[in-house]
């Protein structure tokens, strides 16, 4: 098991990546969600909070600079009553409507497919978070691509009951650099957390490449009380 500076520092390019777990003291629930680009379209966006809430939306740092929007333009972080999803596109909005409908995480996630982005064909990376009995069930798939034609997909679905104290799950999108990038594959990471929060934040943000990283939002969950806390760190200011 790793712990968070390695497991986000792991590689220079892990690409969008969702670290979810539980305090050492097993009081709260901890959440982040950071982007990394290479290009400067990628690289020229800021998270944005949703008013006072937990949702929060990608943003152009500089508008004037924005080339397509498309796949970097997208609610990553959406709440719904006791749950909180957590992806890497517009599948958060797919999840939440599919719920709304009576539906399921994994419903949802059966209509998506990889990002259609060539050569890269990024995967599609979700979690989501759901609060009872001051614990919490977790949720997490990878969506990516598993042909040489570049047209299945390969969708894998994980599901924890609870998770131990002290301990994280951590899903990404790309397992290194590369041209083109590798999809990550396989369970997600284990990953040791410790500390407080504002050391969780601190760690994966500083874990993170320094010529890469973009932004992080990372989210504190009392889970008796669901009261929260949430942190934003945009490297464009």
């Amino acid at each position: 098991m790793k712990d968070i500076r390695s497991a986000v520092g792991a590689s220079s390019y892990p690409g969008r990546g969702i670290l979810i777990g539980k305090s050492a003291g097993a009081k709260h629930a901890l959440l982040a969600y950071f982007i990394m680009g290479r290009s400067v379209n990628s690289r020229n966006r800021v998270f944005v909070a949703d008013g006072s809430g937990l949702d929060m939306h990608t943003e152009a740092f500089d508008p004037s600079k924005m080339v397509d929007p498309s796949l970097i333009i997208y609610h990553p972080v959406r709440e719904l009553g006791d749950k909180i999803i957590v992806t890497n596109g517009d599948q958060t909005d797919t999840i939440r409507d599919d719920i709304l409908a009576g539906g399921s995480f994994h419903r949802a996630l059966t209509t998506r497919t990889f990002e259609p982005d060539a050569p890269n064909f990024t995967p599609r990376i979700s979690a989501m978070v759901t609060r009872a009995n001051a614990d919490f069930k977790l949720e997490m798939s990878v969506l990516r691509c598993c042909d040489p034609e570049r047209q299945a997909a390969l969708r894998t679905f994980f599901e924890y009951d609870s998770v131990k104290p002290g301990e994280g799950r951590f899903i990404h999108t790309y397992a290194s650099d590369g041209n083109p990038l590798p999809s990550f594959s396989g369970e997600p990471e284990e990953v040791a957390l410790g500390g407080d929060f504002d050391e969780f934040t601190s760690a994966v943000w500083s874990g993170l490449d320094a010529d890469n990283k973009v932004s992080l939002w990372t989210c504190r969950i009392d889970l008796a009380t669901g009261e929260t806390l949430v942190h934003i760190h945009n490297k464009n200011q």
